[in-house]
C-alpha cells in the first residue's frame, strides 16, 4: 500500500470473508492490525482459514457461521462477537453473496429469491444489526462497506453482443448499491459512515474456473487489460473501513481498471 492504514485495537466484522475477495478484505484488515470475526454460510474450512489469518498476522480471528439472511441469527452473532473479542467492533463489511446463472427465460421465483436474500437482505440486515450494536453503544465513528458490483449498472458480456445470463445478481447489486444512499444518509446522525465497494473482473477461485476465451474478451474489454488481483480489492475495502476515508459516505468505490470508463 502508498500509505498506511492501522486498525489496531478494533474489530471488523467480515461476511463472506473466508474465500474470494471476502478473504482478501480480510487479509488485508487483519494486515493492518484489526481483529477479524468472519461470518460464512456452510465453507468447512472457514476455522482452519480464520486460525490461518490469526497466525500470519497476530492479530485476533474466529468464524462464526451465519445465515446472513436471518436477521435474529445475525443480531445474535454480533452479540457473540462482542463478547468474544476483546476490542470493540469498529467496522462491518457486508460482503457475502451469490449468484444464479441463468437465461432469463429460466429464471424462477426461487432464483430471485435466493438472490436478493443474501445480496440486499443479507447486507441490510448485518447493516441495520451493527448500526443498532453501536447506537445501543453510543459508539461513535463505525464503518459499513457493501460488496457491491460493477454490474450495479452495467450487463457484462462474455463476447461481443453475448451476454452473461445473471439478471437477478446485477439487479440485487444495483438495488445494494441504491440501498447505501439511504443507510448512509439515515445513520449519519449518529457518526455511521456506510459505502459501496463495486469491483470490477477480480481472479478469483469464480473467475479462475470460467472458460478460457470469456477471461481472455473480458480482460481485452478493461483499459489496464488484466483482471484486478484479489489485495487490490482487498485494500480498496480497507481504505473505505478506515478512517482515511473519515469524510466518504452513501457512495461508491469502483476498482474495475477503468472498464465503466467506456
Amino acid at each position: 500500500m502508498v500509505f498506511k492504514i492501522d486498525l489496531s485495537g478494533r474489530t471488523v466484522i467480515i461476511s463472506g470473508g473466508v474465500r474470494g475477495i471476502g478473504l482478501a478484505i480480510t487479509e488485508s484488515v487483519a494486515n493492518a492490525g484489526g481483529d477479524v470475526a468472519l461470518l460464512y454460510h456452510s465453507n468447512p474450512k472457514s476455522h482452519e482459514i480464520a486460525e490461518n489469518v490469526a497466525k500470519k498476522y497476530g492479530v485476533k480471528a474466529k468464524a462464526y457461521q451465519c445465515d446472513v439472511g436471518d436477521r435474529e441469527l445475525v443480531i445474535k452473532t454480533i452479540q457473540q462477537i462482542e463478547k468474544d473479542f476483546e476490542h470493540p467492533i469498529a467496522a462491518m463489511m457486508a460482503n457475502a453473496g451469490v449468484s444464479v446463472v441463468k437465461p432469463a427465460l429460466e429464471l424462477t421465483s426461487e432464483d430471485f429469491h435466493k438472490v436478493f436474500n443474501a445480496n440486499v437482505l443479507g447486507a441490510f440486515n448485518c447493516a441495520q444489526a451493527v448500526a443498532q450494536h453501536w447506537v445501543n453503544e453510543k459508539y461513535q465513528g463505525g464503518s459499513i462497506v457493501v460488496t457491491s458490483s460493477m454490474s450495479s449498472e452495467l450487463y457484462n458480456q462474455k463476447g461481443l453482443n453475448d451476454p452473461l445470463t445473471q439478471i437477478f445478481y446485477n439487479a440485487s447489486k444495483g438495488a445494494a448499491t441504491n440501498m447505501v444512499k439511504g443507510l448512509a444518509a439515515e445513520f449519519a446522525q449518529y457518526n455511521i459512515r456506510v459505502n459501496a465497494l463495486e469491483p470490477g473482473f477480480t481472479n478469483t477461485e469464480q473467475t479462475s474456473v470460467m472458460d478460457k476465451s470469456i477471461r481472455d474478451y473480458q480482460a481485452s474489454s478493461v483499459p489496464l487489460r488484466r483482471f484486478a488481483e484479489p489485495h487490490e480489492q482487498g485494500d480498496a475495502a480497507l481504505f473505505l473501513i478506515s478512517e482515511s476515508a473519515s469524510y466518504i459516505t452513501g457512495t461508491h468505490l469502483r476498482p474495475d481498471g477503468g472498464f465503466s470508463a467506456y
